[in-house]
């Protein structure tokens, strides 16, 4: 919407902070937990399983974590991300935890106040971003522990909320009710701000005086500098711009503008479900969302029916949402490119006795495939090596199989459950440009944000950083090395910039 006015948010200062985090879940709480002054330290005494890594954090035990040499402690180091330091924070919060042990943080925190940056994180709903908004009746598919943020155990605040978890992996609603609590008790609360919506973020630019010139060159910030046309003096890209709108109680929309030397991207990638692109996708019987199936089931949609409900996608969601058409009674027809022997599918890297409904449905999937023969009215048939062609407004779907063979179906609902990609709009030209590629929309998997491995910040753009799924970094236990290293990065920064003012005698003021 317009904005009618500029107003800072409720409680603030016209200003120029740090940082602005975009972003209210795991991700930007634990940021916001850091840069409150949190430093990890090796425990008095832990002993590392990784001989090699244990003897580097022993070089510098007097130092933080935050205070040594990212590169140097992960260099060697493995795991299931492609972050060396989301690997070294994972490993020294999870220790070998990938090859089924189970050993204790070798890291305790303390607060050291002097360390604050300020900051402000801003989401659309309470702490704890989309996981508000999954499912709840599904388990999670990592462990409660691995799902817990620095400082605060999930089972020690499950066990003081009298919740009887009889699982290592919990409900989203309760890890969703655990972040919303996390800030609470570790007294982040005046760094967040609720039901914000973002709707511009801009780089300002203005002309280069010689005092900004003796500024640039001091901390080599050269390279901000843009080409001018015609002869005109030359810009200097400087702070950044945010606006939005906060939503009131009353369902107003109160229009707010703020500075940052710097802005953190931690939205996750829930905001745009996949879409096929086929003709009749926008049908409203085509579904797009979990939550849109449970409200159809809930809202007694299909009750009675008896055509099956089309399911289309490979993953877990699909696979959820199969569990739960099954567990309601209601026949399916799953729809999907790959091979059933196909080694990318997920099912094939899950434990078969920690994620046994998963492999009840890859079970299916393997054994009751679409033939000649088969009844398309039974509880569930497999359509592996199958596209969608389009959708018909009578509730019927033409498939292709790999083969070219067409194939029309009758459905009651159909649910497209491909993935989902971030909602970067209110970046210049939809974040695209800092993207892997940047031809290409931004994706988790194929087209993440490009960083710098060890700061977190877009190599295609100064002083702006992401961290989490935007990253590629989808599991919470490997986005808070994303935390780690723009802690880092801003400690040092704020260092530097420290030391010129009190040299200089003076500051850089607001835009």
């Amino acid at each position: 919407m317009p904005l009618l006015e500029e107003t800072t948010l409720p409680g603030d200062q016209l200003l120029t902070l740090p940082i602005v985090i975009i972003g209210n879940g795991p991700s930007g709480i634990c940021l916001s937990y850091m840069l409150s002054g949190y430093r990890p330290y090796l425990s008095p005494e832990a002993i590392h399983p990784n001989p090699i890594l244990h003897n580097k954090l022993e070089e510098a035990r007097h130092l933080s974590i935050v205070d040594q040499d990212l590169e140097y402690l992960s260099e060697g180091l493995e795991g299931r991300s492609s972050n060396p330091v989301a690997v070294l924070f994972d490993t020294l919060l999870h220790p070998e935890a990938d090859f089924g042990y189970d050993y204790p943080p070798v890291l305790h925190w303390k607060l050291e106040q002097h360390h604050y940056i300020p900051h402000i994180v801003l989401g659309k709903g309470p702490p704890g971003g989309a996981w508000h908004t999954m499912e709840g009746s599904m388990l999670t598919i990592s462990f409660g522990d691995w799902m817990e943020l620095p400082g605060l155990k999930f089972k020690d605040w499950a066990a003081s909320k009298r919740r009887n978890i009889k699982s290592d992996r919990v409900m989203p609603e309760e890890i969703a009710c655990y972040y919303k609590q996390y800030v609470k008790v570790m007294g982040l609360q005046k760094n967040f701000r609720d039901n914000t919506y973002i709707t511009s973020v801009s780089r300002l630019y203005r002309e280069k005086d010689e005092d900004e010139c003796q500024l640039s060159e001091n901390i080599s910030t050269q390279h901000l500098q843009v080409e001018a046309e015609d002869g005109q003096e030359p810009l200097i890209k400087k702070n950044w711009e945010v606006r939005g709108y906060h939503r009131a109680t009353d369902g107003s929309h109160v229009p707010f503008c703020l500075f940052a030397e710097n802005v953190a991207l931690a939205t996750g990638t829930f905001d745009c479900p996949g879409r096929l692109l086929v003709e009749g996708e926008d049908f409203p019987f085509v579904l797009h969302s979990m939550s849109d199936f449970g409200a159809a089931i809930s809202k007694g949609k299909l009750r009675g029916k008896v055509d099956p409900v089309l399911i289309v996608g490979a993953g877990l969601t699909a696979a959820d949402a199969i569990l739960c058409a099954y567990n309601n009674n209601i026949p399916v027809m799953h729809v999907f490119r790959r091979r059933v022997t196909d080694s990318g599918l997920i099912f094939k890297q899950l434990p078969k006795k920690l994620y046994p409904e998963y492999h009840k449905v890859y079970h299916m999937m393997c054994t009751q495939l679409h033939s000649a023969d088969s009844n398309l009215h039974s509880a569930y048939t497999s359509f592996p090596e199958h596209h969608v062609l389009s959708f018909k407004p009578d509730m019927k779907c033409v498939l292709q199989s790999a083969s070219g063979l067409k194939k029309i179906l009758k459905f009651s609902i159909a649910l497209v459950l491909i993935g989902s990609h971030p909602n970067l709009f209110f970046l210049k030209d939809q974040g695209q440009c800092i993207g892997h590629n940047s031809n290409q929309p931004v994706t988790c998997k194929g087209n993440p944000i490009e960083i710098d491995p060890y700061t977190y910040e877009c190599t295609k753009e100064t002083n702006l950083f992401a961290l989490g799924p935007l990253v590629g970094d989808n599991f919470v236990r490997f986005l808070k090395g994303g935390a780690l290293g723009i802690t880092r990065c801003l400690a040092i920064r704020q260092k530097k910039k420290h030391q010129l003012i009190v040299e200089g005698g003076g500051g850089d003021g607001v835009p």
